[in-house]
């Protein structure tokens, strides 16, 4: 992932036009049509042997005739000719190229290479940014670049769209010039080889004329790179994303349930959620949730007001609001009181507010004013629908004049009609106020922002740890896995995956093995109560589908018998399966309020391993209540992921029945996301059924499918907590602090080392007077992506268990990781210590080992103590910033400094 050159091709100071034509309808004449009619300041060179000038404008034979380089190129010339062209682009010192040919890597060179091998091999050479090809190119309103073949120029805004479908690009084109919805960057990338999604965020995210980004996906290839940089980008301005391909075909072949219950599509929707996205479903929620991005409003709550004057279109909206999980607010007395003051005696009385078809402009406005100062309410829906006696347009002007008056109030309309109110739309349009033509469009609006906020909300939750630390036995683990890799098998025994679950600190029943029907009758007598029976097979995983289980035993001749007649089961069922005897198991006492459950991991071919949750049981496809989460899992990732299911209700107790154990429920699911971050052998696992209840979590089944895969955390969509980077540091005071990366959970102590640090070291390190930071910026500094970024405490245990933050370094990479940006602190009692010194070479040590060119940092110019000290580290002043700043660099291309 890189933003090199990124600059060159979404804001060029110059173009060329390879492939320019006068030929109608040819991308190369569309094209220059398009940039000579929009705003552009810079020059356009079309590129043609066939035209002296194309569009009145002078044109050159060859790349070579130009007469300087240009930052952005725009190739429309057959596949054969495009390594030449790029290669000529990139002597020149052209930064960046746009590829309009489609099917590059169907046809081949001279040298056997694909067109686009050669194309890919040219740019790499010269350092230049490719988009597409097949791409339909770039508008960029804001300096009047219209770089594409688009049947129409976008209108100016703050609104990115980045699609993968050029159809879809010319659709919401047209679409937002009906409805005047602008745009900064409208971007197709066409099959993008080079530039993909990643950069384009990375390039967006920090863009200060793009407000919000919409992204239309249809495949994604590099999945840490595509986290990284929307979960990078979703913290800076809202990201809504729409996803075509909602296929379960990678788990057709899965053996376990979780394989067959996991989809790509919910994989995809928990990694949108995991990165703080929003996602909509179709082509038709889009245009909705583009209304929703450019101009509503951030909602605190999710209380909404339905302002009427037709009780059938609130009723509709009421409906749709309780389909999607929202809530119609309850308006206290008084506001009701008001309300009634104001409207005849036949409204409504309650929410929808139903202020009668005869409502007027001033009517509507008193109503709505009510509503918006109604503390129990969030947000207000604005409907109409066309009557005799009154004028839509006049209602309409009202209500935007109460928009106007409130600037931080959260509106939304729906003019409900065709004819009749379209010019009200256009009215509400050019006020910028949401407005939509259907109550279920307004509600879904309004339920995007709800939607949008909850995964917010979920970046800036502080995660509890759990409540008990737990060590598993990694290395019992690691010879069970080893030990089935070396005999051939894929899938461990019963007992040995529940020795797996055991060594996780994940409680299991006891399992014992018997080899003949005579053994699992002398184990029955040996644990004296009513047992379970399973068959014991390699081959088998769905023991139950083949007869293979028989609960509540009760007694050895019981258990023999029972035992035979399986084996005759099994035989006439799936007479090839290898049979390795019984497990014989204790029965587990059922409490009332009980839930069976389903936990898992499966391997989704985009983004790796993934946690499953959900109602267990035989039936489990069948009854399809199932949530996925990407590893790893945190105390509040684990709750949200049960709270997204239907069995989550039953969880919480009812009818006089006990909740369950949620928070040992919530540690068993971190244990299994430990698990996997621990092993990339596990590639599928079941713990099915897994009992909740009152008393805590008891696995009573599991499977575990193994292969032999790479050691390193790659196959992680998101980079887990790098514990290898955790060392012990003796200070100078001789006291031992723990070295190592921050994670969520360290935000209060990160408030209390900010509270004891000096007036004079705050103005140091934050260059102002900050007496404490807000729950946001905190929550940014101690929730960070290893990828991106890196940050080192020193965290002290003290003889009463509990911890200190005393200090911290960190680092923020940039994504060619040419630089990294530094600050660093220590508690202000703690000068002379050796802390700062270690930990500074420490991230210095990371940097180096990551490959990144330096380290760069800014200190205030009479902070002579911290000059001096990163001077003493070989850190040297590179220059002077706003004249009381120096910006000192450490170059991590030369030797270590001894």
């Amino acid at each position: 992932m890189s933003v090199r050159n990124l600059k060159a091709l979404f804001r060029p100071e110059s173009i060329a036009v390879v492939g320019a034509t006068t030929q109608a309808r040819a991308p190369g004449s569309v094209v220059m049509r398009n940039l000579l009619q929009g705003a552009f300041a810079g020059p356009i060179m079309p590129v043609t042997a066939e035209h002296r000038s194309v569009g009145g404008v002078l044109a050159y034979p060859d790349v070579a005739s130009l007469p300087q380089a240009p930052d952005l190129a725009l190739i429309c010339t057959p596949a054969a000719t495009i390594p030449g062209h790029v290669r000529a682009l990139g002597e020149k010192g052209a930064r960046a190229a746009c590829i309009m040919t489609p099917a590059l890597q169907h046809a081949q060179d001279d040298s056997g290479l694909t067109i686009l091998q050669s194309v890919r091999a040219e740019a790499k050479r010269f350092g230049m940014r490719l988009l597409g090809p097949n791409s339909m190119g770039i508008l960029v309103p804001g300096i009047g670049l219209n770089a594409s073949f688009a049947p129409e120029n976008a209108l100016g805004g703050k609104l990115a769209f980045v699609s993968q479908s050029g159809a879809l690009c010319t659709a919401v084109l047209d679409w937002a010039c009906t409805k005047g919805i602008g745009f900064s960057h409208f971007i197709h990338t066409g099959d993008g080889v080079d530039v993909g999604f990643g950069d384009i965020l990375d390039y967006l995210g920090s863009d200060p004329f793009t407000r919000a980004i919409l992204l239309y996906i249809e495949a994604i290839d590099e999945r840490r790179n595509f986290m990284s940089a929307a979960r990078a980008a979703a913290r800076n301005k809202p990201l809504l994303v729409i996803k075509a391909g909602r296929s379960v075909e990678g788990a057709r072949a899965a053996s376990s349930h979780t394989g067959a219950l996991a989809g790509s599509d919910l994989v995809f929707d928990a990694a949108i959620r995991r990165a703080g996205m929003l996602r909509v479903q179709d082509i038709d929620e889009i245009f909705g949730a583009v209304e929703t991005l450019a101009r509503s409003r951030p909602v605190k709550g999710q209380r909404l007001a339905v302002l009427t004057n037709g009780g059938g279109i609130g009723v509709i909206a009421a409906d749709d609001l309780s389909d999607g999980g929202g809530t119609l607010a309850e308006l206290p007395p008084e506001v009701l009181e008001k309300l009634a003051a104001i409207c005849p005696p036949n409204w409504s009385r309650g929410n929808p507010v139903d202020i009668v078809g005869d409502a007027d402009g001033e009517r509507y406005a008193k109503a709505l004013a009510i509503l918006l100062d109604c503390k129990a309410v969030d947000a207000v829906l604005v409907m109409y629908a066309p009557t005799a006696i009154s004028d839509p347009d006049s209602v309409a002007e009202a209500v935007i004049k109460v928009f106007k008056e409130r600037p931080r109030a959260n509106i939304m309309t729906c003019w409900v009609g065709s004819e009749k109110v379209a010019h009200a739309r256009r009215l509400f349009a050019e006020a910028a106020v949401p407005t939509f033509e259907t109550p279920r469009a307004a509600v879904q609006g309004f339920l995007h922002l709800l939607e949008y906020r909850r995964n917010q909300d979920m970046l800036m939750e502080v995660p509890a740890s759990a409540t008990a630390d737990f060590v598993p036995d990694v290395a019992y683990v690691r010879r069970i896995l080893k030990d089935a890799l070396t005999r051939g098998d894929d899938v461990l025994t019963e007992p040995e995956a529940k020795a797996v679950l055991s060594a996780y600190g994940i409680p299991t029943i006891e399992t014992r093995i018997a080899h003949s029907p005579a053994e699992a009758s002398r184990i029955a007598r040996e644990l004296g109560r009513p047992v379970a029976l399973k068959i014991l097979s390699h081959d088998i995983v769905h023991k139950s589908d083949v007869g293979g289980v028989v609960l509540n035993l009760d007694g050895p001749f019981e258990v023999e018998k029972a035992a035979n007649a399986m084996l005759e089961r099994v035989a006439a069922t799936y007479p090839e399966a290898r049979i390795d005897g019984f497990t014989v198991q204790p029965m587990a006492v059922r409490k009332p309020g009980t839930q069976e459950l389903i936990v898992g991991v499966a391997t989704d071919p985009i983004f790796g391993p993934v946690i499953l949750f959900g109602q267990g049981g035989v039936a489990v496809e069948i009854i399809g209540d199932r949530a996925v989460a990407l590893p790893p899992l945190n105390m509040n990732l684990a709750a949200e992921l049960v709270r997204r299911t239907q069995v989550s209700r039953l969880l919480a107790g009812y009818r006089g029945r006990p909740p369950a154990n949620l928070e040992a429920l919530h540690t068993a699911l971190i244990q299994v996301s430990q698990m996997v971050v621990d092993f990339p052998e596990i590639v599928e696992l079941d713990i099915n059924p897994l009992r909740c209840d009152s008393g805590g979590v008891l696995a009573l089944d599991a499977s575990i499918k193994v292969a032999a895969v790479a050691p390193g955390t790659e196959r992680l969509a998101i980079r887990p907590y790098p514990a290898e980077l955790e060392e012990c540091f003796l200070m100078n005071d001789g006291r031992h602090v723990l070295l190592r990366p921050i994670r969520p959970e360290d935000e209060p102590n990160h408030h209390v080392l900010v509270s004891r640090l000096t007036p004079e070291d705050i103005r140091f390190r934050f260059f102002g007077l900050v007496h404490e930071l807000p729950h946001t910026e905190m929550a940014r500094l101690t929730q960070i992506d290893y990828d991106r970024e890196m940050a080192f405490i020193g965290e002290l245990t003290n003889p009463d268990g509990s911890r200190e933050t005393l200090g911290v370094v960190r680092t923020v990479t940039d994504p060619d990781n040419e630089k990294a940006e530094f600050a660093v602190v220590v508690r202000s009692d703690l000068k002379g210590s050796g802390l700062g010194k270690r930990l500074l070479t420490k991230m210095i040590e990371y940097c180096r080992s990551r490959g990144t060119g330096a380290i760069v940092g800014q200190v205030l110019k009479d902070n002579s103590r911290m000059l001096r000290f990163v001077e003493h580290l070989g850190f040297v002043p590179v220059r002077t910033v706003d004249g009381d700043i120096v910006e000192v660099e450490y170059d991590l291309t030369k030797p270590a400094k001894d």
